[in-house]
């Protein structure tokens, strides 16, 4: 029990990022819909086909055009029987209605003639005229007669027998009128049920297909011409290979396949991140930023999948490259993008287009954000993303020979999806605060010297402002030559002797009156003073809200040290009594990093060779060889990342530097 508890303990962030990759996987396939079965084929009427020869995967039926079955279905209408229903009492009940209608004698006699008419007919009927050539079925019971239009009686029939009787057309339409409303029965009802019973028997046994496709058989050659026939056929085939893909669909094997791609992709960043020592995964917090962004744009983009897959490509993909460049470095950046293209690819249509798009854009995003120095910079990052959707979109168009058919509203998609790339900005502060890291941008901010923390030291202790000032462009410089976070160490150097504002008068480079208090201190008090700097830095970057990463440069910037002139002056006050060191020592911790290494080494050569009476060339090389040895036997660079390589190149330039500094300048005579 007591080795499992072990080895659970001793792999708790192995363990943690495992679970955080199944819950995000999990996380990820319950966003999006519950399958995409959907075959889909990269096609377009009058480009070229891009892919290998297609050829029939199986045998199926080319299904008519839309247009096709259109006009078949509208001929089966036009050509459909209509059927009326005979009613042998509607002549009597025509001959009483006009017994009564009150028509004077030569009108009485035309309605009679109309009657007469009737009675030879088929049959009359007052309801929309069949069409020219339809078939028509009379029903008397059970018993079916077929017959024409023009064997029957129509209203428009009497009316034209009534005007030819009639000169006056208003008095023949008046009385053609009457007749139609109030004397004539019809004597043939239009049954609309049979007649709909008919026409859907009739659309239901139509051909839906064209042509049979035999399996294997060439569909279109690579390289081949898309025309409109072309294209319905690969149209049929994807709905048959869809409907196939349905039906045998099984949600266990899909989730379960999805789940192992989504898998794999995140083993294969955390293989690269462990190969090349990535200090991300050493923290969780850091880790579980990565994977919360992961997740946040997979929920932005399967919103759009469920809404509108058309939309797809507004969803701000880029905003990850930005930020995790922002907070890591390029390579990080590129890699965690790569990542969450392919995931995201397999839940989406048109895999390969969301790939390209994502891919390229993601690219440039990188590359542009990487000179990131301020706000302004972000809408040029945006507008790199637009240019670059625009253009690939614009070129995938002209390759398929298509220009017509360049749509404004894919460009309209492009530059919402820019627009979003700017919530890029706020979100640094939010997860800043949330993860509790510090970018670039804020180090810029905190770095500028109107800052209250900044302004106040250098009203309160202009000699450690100046002194802070020399530091950091030292650092900065050194940084860049030897890499690491260049903006960092300028930063934390400007901050890292912040508590000397407690007690200024107590450092000799602010002592500018010859008075200097550690005369009246005892030495070990003096040291306790000294010491106390530290402690009151820490304190003040709590009050103004300084970054961890700036906070650490304040604790490191002496290690692990003792003050070495109070720690010797009290040796040689009491030279019987035994010093404990610990009075004398800075609680450290010795630095960790690159950085603040850099600021350690500099910060004491800057004020040992400040010190120095005699500022030759031979004086300054000799204190800062002192300074970097003395460091390195007293371990203070055991816990950095510094090689001796490094060290080496600092110790050169720190040398070249303190000579600019302190060179020896010509006696100006005087003019009089």
């Amino acid at each position: 029990m007591k080795k499992f508890v072990s080895f659970i303990v001793s792999h708790l962030r192995v363990i943690y990022l495992v679970v955080l990759m199944l819950v995000s996987t999990a996380l990820i396939l319950l966003m999006f819909p519950s399958a995409y079965t959907r075959v889909e084929y990269d096609y377009q009427v009058g480009s070229f086909w891009k892919g290998d020869d297609l050829y029939a995967p199986f045998d199926f039926a080319v299904v008519k055009s839309q247009q096709e079955s259109q006009k078949e279905e509208n001929a089966i209408k036009e050509l459909s029987i209509m059927y009326f229903n005979m009613d042998t009492t509607a002549l009597s009940r025509s001959r009483q209605n006009l017994q009564h209608a009150g028509l004077d004698r030569r009108q009485t006699h035309i309605a009679q003639q109309v009657i007469d008419l009737l009675s030879h007919s088929v049959g009359y009927y007052n309801t929309d005229e069949p069409a020219e050539g339809q078939p028509v079925v009379l029903l008397n019971g059970n018993v079916g007669q077929q017959c024409t239009a023009e064997s029957m009686m129509s209203p428009s029939d009497v009316t034209s027998f009534v005007r030819q009787c009639i000169a006056d057309s208003v008095q023949a339409d008046r009385l053609a009128t009457l007749l139609i409303d109030s004397v004539l029965e019809p004597s043939l009802v239009f049954d609309a049920n049979r007649t709909h019973l008919e026409l859907e028997t009739r659309l239901s046994q139509a051909n839906i297909t064209s042509y049979l496709v035999q399996q294997d058989e060439l569909i279109i050659a690579k390289g081949g011409h898309i025309d409109e026939e072309t294209a319905h056929v690969i149209e049929t085939l994807e709905a048959e290979e869809t409907a196939r893909r349905t039906g045998t669909y099984n949600p266990v094997v899909h989730y379960t396949g999805q789940a192992l791609l989504c898998i794999v992709a995140f083993v294969a960043l955390y293989i690269f991140l462990k190969n090349i020592r990535h200090p991300l995964l050493e923290n969780n917090k850091k880790v579980t930023f990565c994977f919360t962004l992961m997740l946040l744009i997979a929920a932005v983009v399967a919103l759009l999948v469920r809404v509108r897959v058309d939309w797809v490509l507004l969803a701000p993909v880029c905003v990850i490259p930005i930020l995790i460049r922002i907070f890591f470095d390029m390579r990080v950046a590129l890699y965690i993008h790569i990542v969450v293209v392919i995931i995201l690819a397999i839940m989406v249509p048109n895999s390969y287009e969301f790939i390209y798009y994502q891919l390229i854009a993601g690219m440039m995003s990188i590359i542009t954000v990487r000179h990131l120095e301020k706000r302004s910079n972000f809408f040029t990052v945006a507008l790199v993303v637009f240019l670059t959707y625009s253009l690939i979109y614009f070129a995938g168009t002209l390759s398929q020979d298509t220009f017509s058919s360049l749509q404004p509203s894919r460009f309209l998609i492009f530059f919402f999806n820019a627009t979003l790339t700017l919530l890029a900005y706020p979100l640094i502060f939010i997860f800043e605060h949330l993860f509790g890291m510090t970018t670039n941008l804020t180090l810029m901010e905190i770095g500028s010297t109107n800052t209250p923390a900044l302004r106040e030291m250098s009203q309160k202790a202009p000699g450690t402002f100046q002194h802070s000032m020399q530091v950091a462009n030292i650092s900065e410089d050194l940084i860049s030559e030897i890499g690491g976070n260049a903006v960092l160490a300028r930063v934390g150097a400007l901050y890292h002797d912040i508590g000397k504002t407690m007690a200024p008068l107590y450092f000799t480079e602010n002592q500018n009156t010859g008075f200097n208090p550690h005369d009246n201190l005892d030495s070990e008090e003096s040291a306790h003073i000294i010491i106390q700097h530290v402690r009151d830095g820490i304190d003040l970057a709590k009050k103004y809200h300084l970054p961890p990463e700036v906070t650490d440069f304040i604790r490191t910037h002496h290690g692990t040290t003792v003050t070495g002139y109070f720690y010797a002056l009290a040796k040689q006050q009491h030279p019987n009594e035994e010093i404990s060191m610990d009075s004398y020592r800075y609680q450290g911790p010795p630095p960790f990093s690159r950085e603040t290494a850099v600021v350690m080494l500099v910060d004491s050569v800057e004020a040992a060779c400040r010190s120095l009476k005699n500022h030759d060339p031979e004086s300054i090389d000799k204190m800062v060889d002192r300074i970097i040895d003395d460091k390195i036997n007293l371990n203070q660079l055991s816990n950095c990342p510094l090689t001796m390589q490094d060290i080496t190149l600092i110790r050169s330039r720190l040398k070249s530097k303190m000579h600019s500094i302190y060179h020896v300048r010509i006696e100006y005579p005087v003019v009089k």
